[in-house]
């Protein structure tokens, strides 16, 4: 009875959600005006009316014009945080419009009628931001029938490729899948709104999150499309830490200008201890600092316990360890191989035949987590009955990476940081996929088949002539401490702590205390103010 009057329910809201202003009445006869869904902007509503107060407070002693700015976000969790980021860049006097789209979720069809509540409810709430932040709903733009720029379709529909990989955590994607066509027609309607109103409105710069994925990706291509300078940010497992590019998807992770202003600059003592207190935490399984992940399932046993168990003998040992598919880290991601799962795929068949070498795979542990594909079988499909010398490390199995780490004479990687620590401990690493510690000066990076082929073969014949020298230890650890505590800027609110960071640091006290110094700067950077990582520099010596 249940299932048939929620069925009759559903049936209902898609047959008022196409007539006009139902959704829309049904809001205003409502006593309550709180919404059955996890769309929910409630910490954000109760924190608005005081952080506007503060704003306009600010915006009085703000000096110089400001920038015309355009943040874009949705999902409910994205909406909350781009408001707090648009209400204190409105604070130190920039003109500041938000964008959003009222989905709760990017993977599943919701009905007009309760996607137009949500809008209404959306609309209620961040109104209240109105006095120092205009406000924009794309659902109420209305540009249904507009036409994107051809060459730009083509960016949405990788965009959407993208989101069914990242989605159901594979590599190939079906065209005719149900979550391709839904990402594909929410893509292409949220570029109809974004290349209307960028191109209308022309602001001076575009802020959006990921820039990679769902409708972020899509508005990042488009403000590029137009030559708008667009910055993309994103969070990690650091707290008190935010990850900012400009004019560049931020998940691409690009290195480049940090490592060539820091490459020569030798790590000080402090430095030195802050990264080793850093490493030694991950390899015994516990939380450092303002981490907020546990990397490693289980502390170390030691080298010789790790040998042992895996029965492991006097053959070079290989360690190859694996991403978890459709991460967003991985998307895009491809040097010479189709995708990870055809590298893995080939190493296999390589290393079926080379009985004189030890191959473990290390499976990601996060892939506890999924639902789509494992690596696991991609392995079982290759290779059904494992050969001896290939053992393979389920992400449920109590083992520690970085026992593997110390056991292993060389080291496969696709993405993963992994390489970056088994290059800390002077492993010859070669790196397959497009990760930002590539060609940085301690990793063999092929760029085809034929030269992977002949690098795995000259390293296995001798993997001691391959080990990495003291410089390029050094310099690996010299990129690890900018990789973790330089190129992630001072920002005060995690998205994923913060209503949790706000209460600790509110507006209104955070621009008034000490710490203001250190976290002004990112404002500028998503401002547009050019990320000057020479000066960065002078300011760390």
């Amino acid at each position: 009875m249940a299932d048939s009057k929620s069925s009759a329910k559903t049936v209902i809201k898609s047959v008022l959600g196409q007539v006009p202003f139902t959704a829309e009445l049904y809001w205003l006869m409502r006593n309550d005006k709180n919404i059955n869904s996890r769309f929910s902007l409630k910490n954000l509503d109760h924190h608005l009316p005081q952080m506007v107060a503060d704003a306009e407070a600010l915006r009085k002693k703000a000096k110089g014009e400001g920038k015309n700015i355009f943040i874009f976000a949705a999902l409910h969790y994205w909406i909350e945080h781009a408001a707090v980021m648009g209400v204190t860049l409105a604070g130190l006097g920039h003109k500041v419009a938000l964008g959003y789209l009222p989905f709760h979720d990017w993977q599943n069809p919701i009905n007009k009628f309760d996607l137009r509540r949500q809008n209404l409810y959306a609309e209620e709430i961040l109104s209240k931001a109105k006095p120092v932040m205009d406000v924009i709903s794309f659902l109420s733009l209305h540009t249904g029938y507009k036409v994107v720029p051809e060459d730009l379709r083509e960016h949405i529909e990788q965009i959407s490729r993208y989101d069914s990989m990242y989605t159901l955590q594979v590599e190939d994607v079906d065209t005719s899948s149900a979550i391709y066509k839904l990402r594909l027609k929410r893509n292409m309607s949220a570029a109809r709104d974004a290349y209307e109103y960028l191109k209308l409105n022309k602001p001076d710069v575009v802020i959006v999150p990921n820039g990679t994925i769902q409708e972020f990706g899509v508005v990042y291509e488009v403000a590029r499309y137009l030559d708008i300078p667009t910055v993309t940010y994103e969070f990690g497992e650091q707290r008190d830490r935010i990850w900012l590019a400009q004019n560049d998807k931020v998940m691409r992770q690009e290195t480049c200008d940090m490592w060539e202003a820091f490459r020569d600059k030798e790590l000080t003592a402090l430095e030195k201890g802050k990264i080793t207190e850093q490493f030694e935490a991950r390899r015994n399984a516990s939380v450092w600092k303002n981490f907020a992940r546990l990397w490693q399932a289980v502390p170390t046993k030691g080298v010789e316990a790790a040998r042992q168990e895996l029965g492991l003998d006097e053959r070079p040992m290989v360690l190859l360890a694996t991403n978890v598919l459709g991460d967003s880290l991985t998307l895009g991601r491809e040097v010479f191989s189709q995708s990870m799962e055809d590298w893995l795929e080939k190493t296999l068949q390589y290393f079926a035949g080379r009985k004189d070498a030890q191959l473990v795979i290390r499976v990601h542990p996060g892939e506890v987590l999924i639902h789509g594909q494992s690596m696991m079988d991609v392995i079982k499909r290759v290779l059904p009955k494992l050969p001896e010398h290939i053992r393979v490390i389920a992400p449920t199995e109590k083992v520690n990476t970085y026992d593997l780490i110390a056991a292993a004479d060389v080291g496969l990687v696709y993405t993963t940081t992994v390489g970056l620590e088994m290059a800390m401990s002077g492993i010859p690493v070669i790196v397959v996929g497009d990760t930002h510690y590539r060609g940085r000066g301690f990793t063999q990076d092929p760029d085809s088949w034929v030269k992977y082929h002949k690098t795995l073969k000259a390293v296995l014949e001798n993997p001691q002539e391959y080990r990495l020298s003291e410089e390029q230890i050094n310099l690996a650890w010299a990129y690890a401490y900018r990789f973790f505590y330089d190129y992630p800027r001072p920002y005060p609110w995690h998205l994923v702590y913060l209503w949790e960071d706000y209460a600790k640091r509110p507006l209104g006290e955070v621009v008034k205390s000490k710490e203001w110094k250190q976290y002004k700067p990112a404002f500028d950077y998503l401002a547009g103010e050019p990320l000057d990582w020479g000066a960065i520099r002078a300011q760390s010596a």
